[in-house]
């Protein structure tokens, strides 16, 4: 005999289960043949020595002190240094990883809904549309987008021990919920709104309290004062790590200087475009401009749309709270990234949706059950249009994660659907040098030159791109106008450094390359450029120094092996330049000065054994 506390087994559970894995994997399948980009995956995996050394004691104390690009995310720094463990250099690991995570947060958001409605179909339409929507794309193909769908499981889990308190007062329950926003803040801060969802959580599904009586339901009589007293350590935690972040962001200077007014405007426009794109999703793209102006006919249209909606919700919250626990979800999970502190080039990201879209489906989908209750064949008509909306969402998220194959299709696709972008021209421009298209290259360089004069890296990557082509004197004023701007800057100096070496400077190119070296300690490429000028200048011992130090700091330097291996056969030693040069050879293929160099090294070896 059941008891009054079990719950019916369904076994279409497992299955709608399975289907959600099943289906999520296939649309995202392309991302095993992506390759990282150019677009914070550098700063974060490819060329980020902490990450590249895999777990390890020092790093894991780095993962918790850095302030690197500007974040506190311990949490994420560890899971990339875990797939580097994993994975090493290929990029469908780390991609495998995010998909996972994603997958696995999709049946934790249908298993939340449907263990507290037991509105089964839903709570997995809910899901489904969480699970391939295409303005998620860009959180799970971006391996850099780790902290998305890592602080979205964190924040999945905290809603269901949250659950597990509310129903049964399990005091375990509401630990674990503080521990897993714990765990969700120190993934990405976007969660500091936590609190703000609890609350809504009460309302509904959980039930825990109305409008009306202001109070919960009668068996209980838990207090609005209550509830609130149980989301204060909740606050606790969003507060400081909110006071925290803003403090990193700002001295790592990726806070924007616009107007108030405007950042409210364009505000109140992100909100209607990110909602309109959630029912549209067309010409999407890895970073929207800011608009130097936004026109007054659609502001005037945004704070309608927004108004109307909230309107809406407000006059149906007796018969149908979830729309205002939804928009109320979708309005607030918002707030820290809707640009009201503005921080970086973009006006909006699609990546900002991922959690906040929840709000929207779940409104939507109990308020077509409301609806359509009266409805004859109403089953049939909801199971037919529910498939059609999954299948089109589908294909446009099969064809988005396509996008994401490779940096020039991802910068290509942005300049294709947006306009004025000087970051899409700037990191095509970038792909397009190492290409070695330098022609098309400087005409993308240019183009951000001309939107953006001071831009630094476009007159970094101008003049390595003229002194590829063989430009030196043109080079170097690139270069200069580039220490101009940002004086402190090591890769320019280095690269200054290397231009005065073409030109036989070599007493101030090596001045240069100190400097690079002091500026910038932990660039494994500064010190492996600087090592190989000690070497030319007889400076072996010291020459040998950096180089090690490079190798510490990235293992897969091939360019540092090959150095290294050539200090070696200077110094009279070839035995212990062919491990270096092999392997180089190993990591760069391409390298040929370092299969060159290991035919110097057994030639010189063949010559002592005669």
């Amino acid at each position: 005999m059941k008891t009054s506390r079990e719950q019916p087994r369904d076994p279409r559970i497992v299955f709608i289960c399975l289907g959600l894995a099943i289906i999520t994997f296939a649309i995202y399948w392309p991302v095993f043949g992506n390759e990282f980009v150019n677009y914070d995956d550098t700063n974060y995996i490819t060329e980020n020595p902490h990450v590249l050394h895999g777990l390890n004691w020092s790093d894991l104390k780095w993962a918790f002190t850095t302030s690197h690009t500007g974040y506190a995310h311990p949490v994420t720094w560890l899971t990339h240094q875990l797939d580097y463990q994993l994975f090493g250099v290929w990029a469908g690991g780390h991609h495998l990883t995010n998909l996972l995570i994603h997958t696995v947060n999709s049946l934790l958001l249908f298993l939340l809904f449907w263990r507290i409605t037991r509105d089964l179909w839903p709570s997995a339409f809910v899901a489904a549309l969480f699970a391939i929507h295409p303005l998620h794309v860009e959180s799970v193909a971006w391996a850099a987008e780790r902290k998305d769908v890592l602080s979205a499981f964190f924040f999945l889990l905290m809603l269901h021990a949250y659950t597990v308190y509310a129903k049964k007062r399990e005091t375990w329950g509401y630990v674990m919920a503080l521990g897993c926003f714990v765990l969700g803040i120190l993934s990405k801060p976007m969660l500091v709104t936590g609190p703000a969802v609890l609350l809504l959580f009460d309302y509904w599904p959980l039930r825990r309290i109305t409008f009306e009586s202001g109070r919960v339901d009668s068996s209980r009589r838990i207090s609005i004062k209550k509830l609130i007293i149980e989301k204060v350590p909740f606050a606790v935690v969003a507060v400081g790590w909110s006071i925290l972040t803003f403090a990193l962001q700002k001295e790592a200077g990726i806070v924007g200087q616009q107007g108030i007014g405007f950042r409210i405007a364009n505000a109140f426009v992100s909100y209607a475009v990110y909602f309109f794109d959630s029912f549209w999703p067309q010409n999407l793209a890895v970073l929207y401009p800011y608009p130097l102006t936004l026109p007054w006919g659609q502001l005037a249209a945004a704070v309608v749309l927004l108004f109307l909606v909230s309107g809406l919700c407000f006059l149906r919250r007796k018969t149908s709270p979830h729309l205002v626990a939804g928009w109320l979800w979708y309005l607030g999970m918002l707030v820290p990234v809707i640009g009201i502190i503005q921080v970086g080039a973009q006006a909006r990201a699609d990546r900002y949706t991922y959690l906040p879209q929840i709000g929207l489906w779940f409104a939507l989908s109990w308020e077509l059950v409301v609806l359509t209750k009266a409805w004859p064949f109403r089953h049939r008509l909801l199971s037919i249009s529910a498939a059609a909306v999954l299948v089109v969402l589908s294909a446009c998220t099969w064809n988005q994660t396509k996008v994401w194959r490779s940096s020039e299709s991802l910068w290509r696709h942005t300049l294709a659907v947006t306009s004025d972008n000087f970051v899409a021209h700037y990191n095509l421009g970038h792909v397009l040098g190492q290409q070695r298209k330098y022609d098309e290259a400087i005409l993308h360089f240019n183009e951000v030159l001309r939107m953006s004069p001071d831009f630094f890296d476009a007159l970094l990557n101008m003049g390595i791109t003229l002194f590829e082509q063989g430009k030196l004197d043109e080079a170097i004023t690139y270069y200069r106008r580039a220490l101009g701007v940002q004086p402190q800057s090591s890769k320019a100096h280095m690269q200054l450094a290397l231009a005065l070496v073409q030109q036989g400077k070599n007493d101030e190119a090596l001045q240069e390359f100190r400097k690079a070296a002091e500026l910038g300690p932990e660039d494994p490429n500064v010190r492996t450029n600087l090592g190989l000028m000690l070497a030319r200048q007889g400076k072996l011992s010291e020459a040998t120094s950096q180089l090690e130090e490079a190798l510490k700091l990235n293992p897969n330097n091939a360019e540092a092996h090959n150095n290294l291996g050539l200090v070696f056969l200077m110094a009279k030693e070839p035995e212990k330049s062919i491990p270096h040069f092999t392997t180089a050879l190993r990591l760069k293929p391409e390298l040929t000065v370092a299969q060159d160099n290991l035919k110097r090294a057994q030639k010189q070896i063949d010559g002592r054994s005669k």
